[in-house]
């Protein structure tokens, strides 16, 4: 009898000691990762609350697509606009809430901003439509100033999270008539050394791959593609702007990690992917060698474009960059 207790207390130590060892292994599996600088998500209209997988797996951006909804709020989702489907909800309400309870940071080894590019897709394109969702959403910001990269009379200040808006024509000239804003235009190649967008207005310039590249990683890049490349990249940082490849070729996993490769040995910053977990995956393994911190141009006399950053309390240890 007292044998039989024993075997009985034993075993069910085991399966205690089991379970626990399960419990561990569930939670360092879900353990936040390494903060990946040039880690960025895309994300489709399909995907209804992207952000906790974005965060879990250390990448340092998202672009979610959103919609104007009823009275300018801005919503996620496919289908008809439903209540709680709302980027203020599911994005910005739990990333804000989340850099406050770290002290300004999304996570302790954050060294850039995490990018947020929200882009107004639908087939709603009333400009009054677009003003009021712009304005809703800016209000949003506003609520979290401490936490954002913000321009305030051409001043660039550098914090835990850059809004960058994208599908909305006239967002430059929204933009550019704030005195103090929490968000900055999406740009392309075409906007470098032009002064209607300079680097305080246009942070980050943007483009599809296939726009100037045919190589999908199958076969070795070409020299000269290679080559336009790193033109590219060093025209853009020479410029004082970040640079984010997107589109890129879906082809199978090893073509995919063939392009993020070049990308990240080109100095690219923002490298853009649906295919989150094997971007993650890559970059942990082979993390982009980042160059020096864009410098702005400087500024012409009489105007102030230079982005001393002016840290206070308790603003993030955040590079310059944004």
């Amino acid at each position: 009898m007292t044998n039989d207790v024993a075997a009985l207390l034993g075993g069910l130590a085991g399966v205690t000691g089991a379970a626990g060892a399960a419990t561990v292994g569930v939670a360092v599996a879900r353990r936040p990762r390494a903060y990946l600088p040039a880690g960025h998500a895309l994300v489709g209209n399909q995907v209804i609350d992207p952000l906790p997988d974005v965060l879990r797996r250390g990448l340092a951006g998202l672009t979610v697509p959103v919609r104007p909804g009823p009275h300018g709020e801005l919503f996620m989702g496919p289908g008809t606009p439903q209540p709680g489907r709302t980027l203020r909800r599911l994005v910005l309400s739990p990333l804000f809430a989340r850099a406050q309870a770290r002290g300004g940071r999304l996570c302790r080894d954050q060294r850039v901003p995490f990018r947020l590019v929200v882009e107004f897709t639908g087939p709603n394109r009333d400009a009054d439509t677009l003003l009021r969702a712009y304005r809703m959403l800016d209000q949003q910001l506003r609520d979290h100033a401490p936490l954002l990269s913000r321009c305030v009379d051409g001043r660039l200040d550098p914090g835990a999270v850059t809004v960058v808006i994208t599908g909305i024509v006239d967002v430059r000239e929204l933009l550019g008539g704030q005195r103090r804003r929490y968000a900055f235009a999406d740009g392309t190649f075409d906007d470098l050394g032009t002064a209607s967008a300079p680097p305080t207005l246009v942070p980050m310039v943007s483009e599809a791959w296939n726009r100037r590249f045919g190589w999908d990683g199958r076969e070795p890049i070409s020299a000269e593609e290679r080559h336009l490349l790193h033109a590219m990249v060093r025209a853009a940082h020479e410029d004082g702007r970040t640079v984010r490849f997107s589109g890129l070729p879906e082809g199978a996993r090893r073509a995919r990690r063939a392009v993020w490769a070049e990308l990240g040995a080109a100095g690219v910053d923002v490298i853009a992917d649906a295919d989150q977990a094997g971007l993650a995956r890559h970059l942990r393994r082979h993390p982009v060698t980042r160059p020096a911190p864009p410098r702005l141009p400087s500024a012409p006399v009489g105007r102030r474009l230079t982005p001393t950053p002016r840290p206070t309390a308790p603003r993030p240890d955040i590079a310059q960059t944004v």
